[in-house]
């Protein structure tokens, strides 16, 4: 793997200098979310030998049964409610040794109040007792620009491509509540702070509520098994504009950058693969991979709903898992059809990286070649055939 070190504008000689010792003790990262798309990333990343800030010793926190595809990569699986104080004192508490934390959990409902108590209950159990703690990444998204999906304030999003130094919006954001906290509690103790602030995101995992890519490739394994075409449902000006999205292993090595380079700290960043693509030419690719005839956007047509057009598809799916030996889930667990409906209705919604190669973070993707790679994985492990 070829990491995203550079050189910032003025930054060289600091970074030689507070780098110097790397690699010399073992970093301990507790991972918080750790099922989830960029969790599952991390969970990967983290262990290998050559990731900077390493040796490194992982802890992967989530609320259900370690999954399978979990069960290769060398982390101690913590299987704990952070929505519950007690649960997470008695399970993260005795963790004296964290030096990083990546919190990258939220609950779906968007609701402010679960999701600050989410990462208060962290901060509770775990800075009273890990003296050698030092950073800790949270994760929110671009949805800082533009609103939450659940929301009944009306307000005028910002203008893209959206740069970090926009300010919040004035409407209800659990984004700001977990930012708040993460500012309060890291300054009593001296600690240091990244915010990462995602692109679509293209990656791995049966287990995340806003997984575009696992929810494309549910659709086009159905629509194979039906023997119809790949028909894309979305609106035109959805299928004709630019968008970004990012891999979500660049996600975990951005954030593994900010827990490792002075240059990062205490900012926050957006993350994208530094490329934009159309829905146009990835639901060509979405095709080709499944081998499936491609009906484009075709003009006059409206918007047709994912979330209506599978809502009886349960029992195929069932099928399609038992034919092929599947990993055994649920259709409703690896398709987020509300979030294809809302993914198909958007449009530029594009963001800016120029903060984080001022910062001396240059890593990118080719998004198409994102986009395929991740359904080859997600084959590999048996979640689609």
């Amino acid at each position: 793997m070829s990491w995203w070190w550079t050189r910032s504008l003025n930054c060289g000689e600091k970074r030689d200098e507070q780098n110097g010792a790397a690699g010399s003790s073992q970093s301990v990262g507790l991972i918080v979310g750790v099922t989830g798309i960029v969790g599952s990333s991390l969970a990967e990343i983290l262990p290998l030998p050559g990731t900077p800030g390493g040796p490194w010793k992982v802890y992967g926190v989530a609320r259900r049964p370690c999954p399978s595809w979990l069960s290769n990569h060398p982390i101690e699986y913590i299987q704990c409610d952070v929505s519950d104080a007690g649960d997470t004192i008695a399970k993260l508490s005795p963790l004296t040794d964290i030096t990083h934390i990546f919190y990258v959990s939220w609950i779906g409902s968007e609701d402010c109040q679960i999701n600050a108590t989410m990462l208060q209950n962290i901060f509770n159990a775990v800075t009273p007792n890990a003296p050698n703690l030092k950073h800790i990444c949270l994760q929110t998204g671009i949805k800082h620009y533009f609103g939450l999906f659940e929301t009944d304030t009306k307000t005028e999003p910002h203008d893209s491509p959206f740069t970090e130094d926009l300010p919040r919006l004035n409407q209800p954001n659990f984004y700001h509540n977990l930012e708040d906290i993460l500012y309060e509690e890291t300054a009593k103790k001296g600690l240091t702070w990244s915010v990462h602030r995602p692109a679509l995101v293209f990656g791995f995992s049966p287990c995340s509520l806003m997984n575009i890519l696992g929810t494309l490739s549910v659709y086009a394994v159905i629509c194979k098994h039906d023997n119809k075409p790949l028909v894309y449902p979305g609106t035109e000006a959805s299928w004709n504009c630019y968008a970004d999205a990012v891999d979500a292993e660049l996600i975990a090595e951005h954030q593994i950058w900010a827990a490792v380079d002075p240059m990062a700290k205490n900012g926050a960043f957006n993350c994208n693969n530094g490329d934009v693509f159309k829905w146009k030419h990835m639901w060509k690719a979405l095709a080709e991979k499944f081998e499936l005839e491609m009906v484009g956007y075709e003009e006059g047509k409206e918007q047709v709903s994912m979330e209506e057009m599978m809502k009886d598809k349960g029992p195929v799916w069932d099928e399609i898992v038992r034919e092929n030996q599947l990993v055994p889930t649920k259709l409703e667990e690896v398709g987020a059809w509300w979030f294809a409906d809302i993914a198909f209705a958007s449009q530029n919604l594009l963001s800016s990286m120029n903060k984080n190669k001022e910062h001396g973070f240059v890593g990118f993707r080719n998004s198409i070649k994102s986009f395929t790679s991740c359904i080859d994985k997600m084959k590999a492990y048996r979640i689609i055939p």
